[in-house]
Order: C-alpha cells, then structure tokens, then sequence
C-alpha cells in the first residue's frame, strides 16, 4: 500500500525518463495521477493512449477534459482505442479527418456501431468533398461509401469505384433500384467486366428504366425463362420492353417443346395396332 501511495505521489511530480516510464504503471491511480503531473506533454498522452491495456477509467477521464481533447491526436487517440467507452467514441468521430474516418471504418478490432457512426460521417460530408476526395474514397473507402459514390454517377468516379473491392452485390443492386440513377452509372454497370456477369445484377439492369435495349437484348439469353415470364409481368418493364420478353420465352418454350428429329413418335390413344 505504501509502495502504491508512492508511485502515486511520484507520478504527480515526476519528469524525463522516470515520467516516461511511469506511463506503463499498472495501478489505475497511478496512470490517474500521472494525468494530474503538468510534465505531461502531448507526446506522453498519446503513448500512454496507445496502450491497448488501459483501463477505461483512464480514457474517460482523458475524454472529460476538455483542454486535453483541444488536440487532435488526443482525439484521435480515443476513437481508435478499443477499450474506449461508446458514447465518447460516437461524440469524437465527427471531428475525425475524412482519412482517419475511412481508416476507422475498416479496422477490424472496431466496435461495429463506430464503425457504422464513421460511414455515415464519411456519407454526410460527400455532398461538400471536392472531386480528388470523392476519387480517393470510391478507391479505398467501405462499402457504403462506394455504393453511395455509385449513385451519384460521377463520370471521373464511376469506374474507380466499380473497380473497389469493398464495393458488394448488395450495393451495386440498391444503386440500380433507384430509378433516377444517371444513366451513365447504369452503363458503367453493365459494361463493367465484373458486375456486368453477375446474374441478379443482369436482371436489375433489365428492370432499370435507363438500359439501353442493346444491353438488355445481350443479357435475356443469359436469363432463365421463369425468371423471364417474372419481368413479362405486367407494371415491371414498359411495354414495348414486355413483347421482346415475351417473344424470348416463346422462342425457349417451342424450341424445348420441338421433336428432335428422327425420334419415334408415340402412338395416338387407342390406336395399339
């Protein structure tokens, strides 16, 4: 007890080397004190903050300080550390660099609503990022991002972004559900050397009301009949889109039901002779 009531005192005083090495002190009241030494510089903070052990105790009180959260790297710090209480991880990432959010986003040890929280800052702040950002984002950001990227059909983005390996079928479908979507990011789709052989992104380009009909007449041979007569279905597709359905899964059904050649054909009912 004596020894701990020590270190404590110390840490409060402490300076060069023997402050340093108090930042790997494992008694909290310690690691609180040394909060408390004015030695501390904003160097020190950050090595004590990478400590992957820390006891929540510590980054709250580092949290609840405003002069100390006057420093961004403090900040930044906080989000990125593991052991950092929620709310105060959802009340910093707002004030995160658009490439520290991005690099949050895909950190594997991050809690999952921080996580959600830093995509949905890095959706917010699209509408406002020059078009260099947006680049950088539909190269390296999450699937989120890339999808919304997706939708707004930037002529110098859509490429990058089709190419982004974060970018998933679920994304690229909810980009074509969108009848709005530019025209120009409905062919990027279907000329892209990925998702142009993805079946369910076929039958969304089908559906969508910007293919062009060379597109969709490349894409019906690929497409099964029952999946074929679903889009035929009346209030899908317009109408002149509807006949050439149609005339595919005739063109199917009477050439699977034509007699091959050469086959014996079964007698007529009743006729047995």
């Amino acid at each position: 007890m004596a020894a701990r009531e020590s270190a404590r005192e110390r840490a409060l005083v402490a300076t060069g080397d023997e402050l340093a090495a108090l930042l790997h002190h494992h008694v909290g009241d310690v690691l609180l004190a040394v909060l408390d030494n004015p030695a501390l510089d904003e160097t020190q903070l950050c090595l004590l903050l990478d400590r992957k052990d820390l006891p929540a105790e510590i980054l709250e009180t580092v949290a609840a300080r405003k002069p100390l959260l006057k420093n961004y790297r403090v900040k930044r710090a906080l989000v990125f550390h593991p052991r950092t209480p929620r709310l105060v991880g959802l009340r910093l990432i707002r004030e995160l660099y658009l490439m520290d959010l991005v690099q949050l986003t895909l950190l594997p040890a991050a809690v999952p609503e921080i996580k959600i929280s830093a995509e949905e800052q890095l959706i917010a702040r699209l509408p406002q990022l020059p078009l260099g950002q947006k680049i950088t984002l539909a190269r390296r950001g999450p699937g989120r991002v890339a999808g919304t990227l997706l939708g707004e059909g930037h002529p110098q983005v859509l490429d990058v972004v089709l190419d982004n390996p974060r970018l998933t079928e679920s994304q690229v479908l909810k980009a074509l559900s969108r009848e709005k979507l530019p025209q120009r990011a409905v062919q990027a789709i279907s000329h892209h050397r990925k998702w142009s052989l993805v079946y369910n992104v076929r039958i969304a380009l089908v559906r969508h009301p910007a293919s062009t009909l060379s597109t969709i007449l490349a894409f019906l041979p690929q497409l099964t009949v029952s999946d074929l007569r679903e889009l035929a279905s009346p209030g899908i597709v317009s109408e002149s889109l509807r006949k050439y359905l149609q005339a595919e899964v005739e063109r199917r059904t009477s050439k699977s039901e034509k007699p091959v050649a050469g086959a014996e054909m079964p007698p007529p009912p009743g006729d047995e002779s």
